[in-house]
C-alpha cells in the first residue's frame, strides 16, 4: 500500500513487555516480565452487586455520554482519597478523569513538548512513558539514582548546565522498574530545587497506596508551593485495570489544556466505569480491599526475595522494595540480560531486560522482575530456574 505515515510514528518503538508479554500469553511459561496485579484479587463478586445497582438505578444515564471532566462523585472522591492518602490539598475542580494513567502521559507529552524540548527523568524510568513521550520528539536526559531515590546533586548540576527543560518526569514511590522509593529528604530537596527553577514535574504515583512496611511518605504534590506538580493517579493497581480509569490532579488553568486535549482525543473515559467504581467506594470498603492486596503482595515479595537470596549467585544484587509490584536485578557488567533473556526462554522463565528502561540506551546488565502476579509455587520454581541460567552465565 501506498501510505505515507507522519514522521513521528518512526520514533514510536514497540513495546518490549508487551512483546514479550505476547510469549508468556502460553501457559508453560512462568513470567515475570508484565507489571500485572493479581486477577484473584479483583473484587468480582462485590462488582456484580455494583453493576446491577448502576444500571437499576441509573441505567440511562450510565450509558450516556458524561462531561470530559468525568462523574463528580467519582472526582469528589479521588481528591478525597489524595489528600487523605497523599498530603494534598485538592478539590474536584482540579481532577480531570482519563482512560488510565498511561492516556494523563500521553497527554503531558501532548501539552508540553515541542520537538528538541528536554524531559528530565530518573535513570532507569518507567518504559511506557519513555514510549508516551517519545512521538513528541523530546531528548530525554537521565538523572542519576540510588536506594535513596533522584540523586539531587546530580540533577542541580543537570540543570545548570543544560537548555530547554520542558518537564521532570518521576515516580517516587515504589519505582517502575526498581522498586525504589524516594527518601523524605531527597523529596524536599527536589521539590526545592524544581521551584527555583520553575521546572513542571509529573508526578506519576500508580502505585503509592501498595505499602507493604515502612512509613508512607509525603507526596511531591504535597510539598509543591508553585503549582508545578502535575499529579497522575489510577484504579489500575489498587481495584482494576480493565475499567481504564485514571486521573491527572492539577492546577486549574493547567487542567483546562489536558481537558482541550481530551476532548480532541476521546472526549470522555467510559461513563459506567467511572460510576460503578464510584458506587463501590460508596457500598464497599477500598481500604479494606488495598489492605488485603498488600498482605498477598508482602508475602509475595518475601517469598521471591528469599529464594533470590537462595539461588541466585551472590555476585549480583537486587533490589528490596518496601512496596509495589517490582525489584531490580543488577548483574556483572559483562553479561547481557538478553542473552540471559534467550537462555531463561529456552526453559520458559520470561522477564524484562533493564535496556528498555534507559531512554538513551545501555545498562545492559540489568532486568526487572515482576512478584504480584504469580503463584507462590510458581514463583519459587521460576526463581530456581533462573538463579541457575544467571550461575552458568557467571562461570
Amino acid at each position: 500500500m501506498a501510505i505515507t505515515f507522519a514522521g513521528r510514528i518512526s520514533s514510536i518503538k514497540a513495546s518490549e513487555i508487551r512483546e514479550i508479554l505476547k510469549i508468556t500469553e502460553q501457559p508453560n511459561i512462568i513470567s515475570f516480565a508484565g507489571g500485572l496485579p493479581a486477577p484473584e484479587l479483583f473484587p468480582v463478586e462485590e462488582m456484580k452487586v455494583v453493576a446491577r445497582k448502576v444500571l437499576e438505578e441509573a441505567g440511562r444515564q450510565a450509558l450516556q455520554y458524561t462531561t470530559t471532566e468525568g462523574f463528580t462523585p467519582l472526582r469528589q472522591k479521588i481528591a478525597q482519597r489524595m489528600n487523605a492518602k497523599f498530603g494534598t490539598a485538592v478539590t474536584h475542580q482540579k481532577v480531570l478523569i482519563t482512560s488510565g494513567s498511561q492516556q494523563g502521559l500521553d497527554f503531558s507529552g501532548k501539552i508540553l513538548l515541542n520537538e528538541g524540548d528536554v524531559v528530565l527523568c530518573e535513570s532507569p524510568t518507567y518504559l511506557g512513558a519513555i514510549n508516551a513521550f517519545m512521538s513528541y520528539g523530546p531528548r530525554f536526559v537521565e538523572v542519576p539514582t540510588d536506594d535513596r531515590g533522584m540523586i539531587t546533586e546530580e540533577l542541580e548540576r543537570i540543570i545548570e548546565k543544560t537548555e530547554r527543560i520542558k518537564m521532570a518526569y518521576v515516580i517516587p514511590d515504589f519505582q517502575n522498574p526498581t522498586g525504589r522509593t524516594w527518601s523524605a529528604d531527597r523529596r524536599e530537596k527536589f521539590m526545592e530545587i524544581i521551584g527555583r527553577y520553575e521546572i513542571p514535574v509529573i508526578e506519576d504515583n500508580p502505585y503509592g497506596e501498595l505499602r507493604f512496611e515502612g512509613q508512607s511518605l509525603k507526596s511531591l504534590k504535597s510539598l509543591d508551593t508553585k503549582g508545578l506538580v502535575i499529579f497522575l493517579g489510577t484504579f489500575s493497581k489498587t481495584f482494576c485495570p480493565g475499567y481504564r480509569i485514571g486521573w491527572v490532579a492539577a492546577e486549574e488553568e493547567i487542567l483546562e489544556k489536558y481537558i482541550l486535549v481530551k476532548q480532541g482525543a476521546d472526549l470522555q473515559s467510559s461513563t459506567i466505569a467511572q460510576r460503578e467504581i464510584a458506587v463501590y467506594m460508596e457500598m464497599f470498603d477500598l481500604d479494606s480491599h488495598v489492605r488485603e492486596i498488600n498482605s498477598v503482595y508482602k508475602a509475595r515479595r518475601d517469598l521471591a526475595i528469599s529464594t533470590m537470596e537462595r539461588e541466585f549467585p551472590g555476585s549480583l544484587s537486587f533490589t528490596r522494595p518496601e512496596g509495589g509490584l517490582f525489584t531490580w536485578v543488577e548483574l556483572p557488567s559483562h553479561i547481557n540480560a538478553r542473552e540471559v533473556l534467550v537462555k531463561s526462554l529456552e526453559r520458559e522463565v520470561a522477564f524484562v531486560p533493564g535496556g528498555s528502561f534507559y531512554p538513551n540506551g545501555g545498562h545492559e546488565n540489568t532486568f526487572r522482575l515482576n512478584y504480584s502476579n504469580m503463584p507462590e509455587d510458581r514463583l519459587v520454581e521460576g526463581l530456581r530456574r533462573l538463579g541457575s541460567i544467571l550461575g552458568e552465565f557467571m562461570n
